[in-house]
């Protein structure tokens, strides 16, 4: 597997509007993309406007086709001038899971 973990941060305000938008990738992963394995989103319980993505992989290649699909560009195209500052973004091969 290959994971990539990606931190984001929306404007105060503008959380409600980033959330809808990974939703929608979400629903579109489920939809089109049968080789991401999971596709987890987190809104921080002390920071509403944080969130955190935690998404697998069946490979490399299948990351770089999920972050080269409609639903990934989607996102960034709909929710980019929302974000309070670059996304931070941690991506790997995954060492354990259980």
């Amino acid at each position: 597997m290959f994971t990539l973990t990606a931190i984001l941060r929306a404007k105060p305000g503008h959380q409600d509007a980033v959330m809808a938008a990974l939703l929608r990738v979400g629903d579109y992963v489920r939809a089109q993309e049968p080789d991401t394995h999971s596709f987890y989103v987190t809104q921080s319980a002390d920071d509403p406007c944080l969130f955190v993505t935690h998404e697998r992989f069946a490979d490399r290649a299948a990351m770089d086709r999920h972050n080269n699909a409609a639903g990934s560009k989607g996102f960034f195209a709909e929710a980019g001038d929302l974000l309070d500052g670059p996304a931070t973004v941690v991506t790997g091969p995954e060492v354990f899971a259980r």
